[in-house]
C-alpha cells in the first residue's frame, strides 16, 4: 500500500506536496520522495523513512518548480531500501517520473517483455518501475518530437491492454504536465480536485480526499477505473477514458482499515461505512446471542473505534476506551519478523485496568490478519482483569492473500486460512469471537442504491480475484515470496550490502 501525489500550480508546490505526503502517511512508512519540475529540469528527493525524516529544508530548497509528484511507500515486493524508494525516473522518451500504488499480477511476465521485446533494463525489483518503463515505451510509439494529451491518453490506452492487477499511478513529464490513471477495475483508490488562487487554478491528484482537504483543494471526484486525468503545464484539465470495459471493483479492505475516516472514496465516507459497519456487527450479535452478559465495549485504537461505538450504542452497551496507544510504533501487521511484531504489541498498547477489572469485555478490531496482534490483546484485557473477554471483527475472517498492493502475510501465516471460527477462536483465546459476514460488510460500504460501485475486490475474504488472472501457480509464488523467512532473508542481504558499502567507503 502505498500514498501518491501530484500537483500542477502556480507557484512552487514542494510545501504543498510534503503537506499532502504527510496526510497520506498512514498508506506508507517505509520511504518517500518528491520529484519537482522547474521549466524542464527535475530536482528529486526520496529516501527511506517517514517524510517528516526524509525532507529537511536543505532539500526542500532544492525541490524548486510549479508542478512536481510525490509518494510514500510501504514494500509490497522488493525490500526497504532506498533504492526502491519513488518516485522512479526514466529518461527515454522526454523524461518521464513516475509513482504508483498497488500490484501488478503480471509482473514477471513484462519484466520479459519490457527486456525482450522493448529493449528496456528495469534496475529494481519494483512492479512500479516496470509500469513505468511499460508507459514509456507505448508513449515513446507515438513517435513524436512533440506530444499532446492525446497522446498520453493512447499511451495509457496501452499500458491497460498490458498490465494487469491494481494499480493507481501520478506521473509527470517535465515542460509537459502532470497525469494519473486508475486501472480498468480501479481496486486502488485516486481522486483529483482544484482550487482558485489569484494567478489561476491549480489542480491536485492523490490517493485519497483528505490530502486535498487539508492544503485548501476542492474535491472534484475520483479517477474512473480506466481513466485518464491529465493537467498540462498551462493548468489546463483533460480527462478520457482509456480502457473498453471498465468495471468499478474497488478493493474493500481500504474501507475497513487502510483509508482514513474523513476520506471519502467512490463517493463513499470512510466513516460512514464504518459506522455502519458495527450497526451490521450489533445485530448478528444480537441475532446469534440474545441473552449476552456483555458489560463494556471497548475498541482496539485506532481503525475500529468508530465501528465499536455504534455497536456498543446498538447492543445498549456502555463504550469505553480501555487501550492508550503510542502513536510512534507503525502498524504491525507490514512488519518484518514474527519477533519484532510481538515486541511491538506491547510497545504500541498499554491497558488502562479500571476499565477490564471484573467486567465481561467486548474487544473490538477492524479486522484479524495474522491474529498475533489480537492474541496478545485478548491476553493484555485478561492481565488487567477481565473476567471474560470476547473479540469482534468488523470484517469478516482474513483468508486469503492479497495480491492488488497490500502486504498482506503470506496465506499460512493467516490465522483463518484453512480454520474453522471455532477454531480461531481458540487459537486466539477468546471467551467468544464474531466476525462480520461478508454481505453484511458489501451492505455496510456500499449502501445500496447511492453508490456506484458495480462490485467490490472482496478477495481476502472470499479468494475470488476481480481481475479474474490469478492462478493457484500464482499464489503459491506469492506463499514463497512473503512469507517471514523470505522477508528476513531479503532484508538481511540489503543489510549486508549496506555494511559492505559503508565498510569500503
Amino acid at each position: 500500500m502505498c500514498g501518491i501525489a501530484g500537483i500542477v500550480g502556480k507557484s512552487p508546490v514542494n510545501q504543498i506536496l510534503y503537506d499532502a505526503l504527510l496526510v497520506l502517511q498512514h498508506r506508507g512508512q517505509d520511504a518517500a520522495g518528491i520529484v519537482t519540475s522547474d521549466s524542464k529540469k527535475l530536482h528529486m528527493r526520496k529516501d527511506t523513512g517517514l517524510a517528516r525524516d526524509v525532507f529537511r529544508t536543505r532539500h526542500m530548497l532544492r525541490l524548486r518548480g510549479n508542478m512536481g509528484i510525490g509518494h510514500v511507500r510501504y514494500p509490497t515486493a522488493g525490500g526497504s531500501c532506498s533504492s526502491e524508494a519513488q518516485p522512479f525516473y526514466v529518461n527515454s522518451p522526454y523524461g518521464i517520473v513516475l509513482a504508483h500504488n498497488g500490484n501488478l499480477t503480471n509482473a514477471e511476465e513484462l519484466k520479459r517483455d519490457v527486456f525482450v521485446d522493448d529493449l528496456r533494463h528495469i534496475n529494481t525489483e519494483s512492479d512500479s518501475e516496470i509500469l513505468l518503463n511499460v508507459f514509456a515505451h507505448e508513449l515513446q510509439l507515438q513517435n513524436k518530437l512533440r506530444i499532446d494529451e492525446q497522446d498520453i491518453f493512447r499511451a495509457v490506452e496501452g499500458v491497460h491492454r498490458r498490465c494487469r492487477g491494481g494499480y493507481a499511478a501520478v506521473a509527470m513529464i517535465p515542460g509537459f504536465g502532470v497525469f494519473g490513471f486508475r486501472d480498468p477495475h480501479g481496486i486502488r483508490p485516486v481522486v483529483y480536485g482544484k482550487r482558485e488562487t489569484d494567478a489561476g487554478e491549480e489542480y491536485i491528484i492523490a490517493s485519497e480526499s483528505v490530502a486535498l482537504d487539508t492544503i485548501g483543494f476542492e474535491l472534484i471526484g475520483d479517477v474512473a477505473p480506466g481513466e485518464c486525468v491529465f493537467i498540462d503545464v498551462e493548468g489546463h484539465l483533460h480527462t478520457k477514458q482509456c480502457a473498453p470495459q471498465p468495471v468499478l471493483s474497488p478493493c474493500i479492505f481500504e474501507f475497513v482499515y487502510f483509508a482514513r475516516p474523513d476520506s471519502i472514496i467512490d463517493n463513499i465516507s470512510v466513516h460512514k461505512a464504518r459506522s455502519r459497519m458495527g450497526k451490521k456487527l450489533a445485530s448478528k450479535i444480537k441475532r446469534v446471542w440474545p441473552s449476552h452478559d456483555i458489560d463494556v465495549v471497548i475498541p482496539v485504537p485506532d481503525t475500529s473505534r468508530t465501528a465499536a461505538l455504534q455497536l456498543a450504542n446498538h447492543l445498549g452497551v456502555p463504550y469505553a476506551e480501555g487501550f492508550i496507544k503510542n502513536r510512534y510504533i507503525g502498524r504491525t501487521f507490514i512488519m518484518p519478523g514474527q519477533q519484532v511484531r510481538k515486541k511491538s504489541v506491547r510497545q504500541k498498547l498499554n491497558a488502562i485496568d479500571l476499565e477490564f477489572r471484573k467486567k465481561n469485555v467486548l474487544l473490538v478490531d477492524d479486522s484479524i490478519v495474522r491474529g498475533t496482534t489480537s492474541q496478545q490483546i485478548i491476553q493484555m484485557a485478561r492481565d488487567a482483569g477481565a473476567r471474560k473477554v470476547y473479540f469482534a471483527s468488523a470484517a469478516p475472517p482474513v483468508r486469503y492473500p492479497n495480491v492488488y498492493g497490500i502486504d498482506m502475510p503470506s496465506a499460512s501465516e493467516l490465522i483463518a486460512h484453512d480454520r474453522s471460527e471455532a477454531e480461531i477462536e481458540e487459537e486466539l483465546g477468546a471467551d467468544r469471537l464474531f466476525f462480520q459476514d461478508l454481505d453484511d460488510l458489501i451492505d455496510a460500504v456500499q449502501k445500496r442504491g447511492k453508490s456506484l460501485v458495480d462490485r467490490f475486490d472482496t478477495s481476502v475474504f472470499d479468494g475470488v480475484y476481480v481481475t479474474g488472472d490469478v492462478t493457484p501457480g500464482y499464489l503459491e509464488e506469492l506463499e514463497r515470496a512473503r512469507n517471514d523467512g523470505a522477508k528476513e532473508e531479503r532484508q538481511s542481504r540489503q543489510d549486508e550490502t549496506v555494511i559492505e558499502l559503508y565498510n569500503t567507503a
